[in-house]
């Protein structure tokens, strides 16, 4: 540690009990503040150079070279790091076996009036998710399609959730966030001229024939009542996955998941036809 630094023991201490306090949505709406736990998301977020305000590090559960020299690096960078022993740290963890790293990181967000698409833009817009390891699946997977964030609608779930946060596996650092209601994002989508497609299991389409044009948002519904008749209606296109066993439909985070790669594989054949035009 350095000069000065003094290894905190007490779960009681202030700061200790202000970490474990962000495990609940309304202190982090409250503070603007979240608690990223894990060497691999923490790292990303420093990376990433997302808004970390202090590292928490566990010094005797902290057995990663690779994130010691990220604490290291972090310190010559002027980030606080708050050195914890192993008992404090596993108080503030929700995971089996803690890795003695962790961040409290504050929230980014945009807002949607300051959202403009270009060309080949993704979004996925979600109604009333409510289960945050669904959204963080969904942002981790916004990440490997490269699609540009989510946007929120409503009484969505919480994408610093702890859960979100893990199962994210950084993304929520690395795409872009935006809480809006339906009625503000209506009129954005129609403002901004993307294409609004939209999931059901009744749709005539499925998402294999369909046009997703050149700024594309993904409007899916809630995992229990799916979409709106009028969050349908303001869909461009109704698509289908189809089901041929006995399950009549898929996990939210999948269903999206196959919606954005498909989205992707049509931008990259329309990429790789101009080129060779």
């Amino acid at each position: 540690m350095p000069p000065g630094s003094a290894l905190i023991t007490s779960t009681g201490n202030a700061r200790v009990k202000l970490v474990r306090s962000l495990r609940a949505r309304r202190e982090r709406d409250h503070t603007g503040l979240a608690w990223v736990e894990g060497i691999r998301p923490t790292v990303e977020a420093l990376q990433l150079n997302a808004p970390v305000d202090t590292l928490v590090v566990a010094p005797d559960l902290l057995s990663s070279d690779f994130a010691r020299d990220a604490v290291e690096g972090a310190r010559l960078d002027g980030i606080e790091i708050m050195e914890v022993s192993g008992a404090v740290f596993r108080s503030l963890s929700d995971r089996d076996g803690p890795q003695g790293l962790g961040a409290i990181v504050r929230q980014q967000w945009l807002s949607l009036p300051d959202v403009r698409l270009a060309e080949g833009n993704r979004w996925v817009a979600l109604a009333s998710v409510a289960d945050p390891g669904n959204l963080g699946t969904i942002l981790r997977t916004c990440d490997g399609s490269d699609a540009e964030g989510v946007i929120l609608l409503d009484s969505s779930t919480d994408p610093y959730d702890p859960a979100a946060m893990r199962a994210s596996m950084g993304a929520v650092f690395s795409r872009r966030l935006v809480r809006a209601t339906f009625e503000a994002f209506a009129t954005w989508v129609r403002t901004e001229g993307a294409t609004v497609v939209g999931a059901s299991d009744r749709a005539p389409s499925t998402y294999r024939e369909a046009s997703y044009g050149d700024r594309t948002v993904l409007l899916m519904g809630s995992e229990r009542e799916g979409l709106t008749t009028e969050q349908q209606t303001l869909c461009d296109q109704m698509v289908s996955i189809p089901m041929r066993g006995r399950a009549d439909s898929l996990n939210l985070a999948v269903a999206t998941a196959i919606l954005l790669y498909e989205v992707l594989d049509r931008r990259d054949t329309a990429a790789d036809d101009e080129s060779r035009a």
